[in-house]
């Protein structure tokens, strides 16, 4: 059985994947806006917001997914192929700008990977048999790690980690917690491991550096992120990474708070009764993450527990404000833009990731410099975008919105079709 879909957390959802196409590709890094950048370490900008919107949202759906509970073998290994399809696709990104394919170079390697796109992308979001789905999914982990560690030069320093791993992560442990427990025991599992996780950072001594501390480079995270995935790591941090090891450990706590929300949307109360709660909850998940902020810094690279607690009572208080003026009052002509995008996101995040790199690729003779060569993202941004605008961060954010107006319309013919992309 599967429930109807909420359309306000299709339109919330919509609403993050929009805003993330919108951080993730300004028309140039160099002049963007400060609300449209992560913060540089200790705080929390609007687009830190992000990626815990995307965690705590999936974990609402988990329980619209699955409203009767039935845990067996069959719905373990599609739990199980899901989550490892997602961690795939998240590792494909990273592997995407690494492919090297016979000596190829230029537009022919370029074609090339575009090539393994289609067919990774295919295999890891086409619909087929369970068993087909597992064997496919299980071969690629495997050949993504054989590569990772195979000594191959191009993949040496490979990134292992990264969003859509996380996601997968964090969706197998919660629809296992969700399938095999109650309420109650979700609540002291997500509470025990933001009380553990705050324990360990704070006071487990850092070994061959010192004192447990909270800074980059030498907190305890980054040192298990050195030791465990070595050169596999961010390429912009290089010795330890933002979607590392330990500070997933918390992420399963932003999308218990999810399940828990999901949970009181699906009881059998009045509407105004839910908004009612919902808000309450978004408040004081707030005030406790301000309040554990002061010793325990808000902190999207450590995913600090203030940022599980302060992220997951925003993401609340967003839902709720979106139940109430979709579910509750029934205002919904205004939806349909952040409908399409909310039913397809894994399509915008897949490709996202990989056009930017893809266009970096196409190079040619730059206007300006005959000697030097120009990509054809940074000329369409420098030659057709940049000179209309006087600022330099409205023309970078302009950039942005081209991208997402263009997807929009892709998006909306999707729709339109019904096409819907998922792993």
């Amino acid at each position: 059985m599967i429930k109807e879909r909420l359309i306000s957390l299709d339109v919330f959802r919509g609403f993050t994947i929009l805003l993330m196409t919108i951080v993730n590709n300004p028309g140039s890094w160099a002049t963007v806006y400060p609300p449209l950048l992560h913060s540089d370490w200790n705080g929390c900008t609007p687009t830190d917001l992000v990626f815990p919107f995307f965690i705590f949202i999936m974990g609402v759906a988990v329980s619209f997914a699955m409203p009767t509970k039935n845990f067996d073998s069959t719905t373990f290994n599609k739990i199980l192929i899901r989550s490892l399809r997602m961690f795939c696709l998240g590792m494909f990104f990273n592997f995407f700008g690494k492919i090297q394919l016979f000596g190829l170079d230029g537009i022919p390697l370029l074609i090339g990977r575009i090539i393994i796109t289609i067919s990774v992308g295919y295999a890891l979001m086409g619909s087929f048999n369970a068993r087909v789905k597992t064997y496919l999914a299980i071969g690629i982990f495997v050949t993504f790690l054989c590569l990772a560690y195979s000594g191959i030069e191009a993949y040496q320093d490979v990134r292992l980690p990264g969003v859509l791993q996380r996601i997968g992560i964090v969706y197998f442990v919660i629809s296992l917690l969700y399938l095999k427990t109650r309420l109650k025991t979700q609540i002291i599992v997500a509470s025990t491991i933001l009380l553990a996780y705050w324990a360990i950072m704070t006071l487990i001594p850092v070994p061959g550096i010192g004192l447990a501390n909270l800074d980059k480079e030498t907190n305890l995270a980054s040192w298990m992120d050195s030791i465990f995935l070595k050169n596999h790591v961010w390429a912009v941090t290089k010795t330890w990474d933002p979607e590392g090891i330990l500070s997933t450990i918390p992420a399963i706590a932003s999308g218990i708070i999810g399940l828990l929300i999901g949970q009181l949307l699906n009881r059998p109360i009045p509407k105004l009764e839910i908004v009612k709660k919902m808000g309450i909850a978004g408040i004081i998940l707030i005030i406790l993450g301000l309040l554990w902020s002061i010793v325990f810094p808000l902190n999207k690279s450590l995913w600090t527990s203030s940022f599980v607690l302060y992220t997951s009572g925003i993401a609340t208080l967003s839902l709720t404000i979106f139940y109430y003026a979709i579910d509750v009052a029934n205002y919904k002509n205004w939806t349909k833009l952040l409908l399409v995008w909310g039913v397809n996101p894994m399509i915008v995040f897949f490709f996202s990731e990989i056009i930017p790199q893809a266009l970096e690729m196409i190079q040619f003779q730059n206007p300006e410099i005959p000697s030097e060569q120009i990509n054809l993202q940074n000329y369409l941004y420098h030659f057709w975008i940049a000179p209309v605008f006087n600022n330099p961060m409205t023309a970078s954010l302009a950039g942005a919105l081209i991208y997402v107006t263009i997807w929009s319309f892709i998006l909306r013919l999707f729709y339109k079709h019904q096409l819907i992309f998922k792993v």
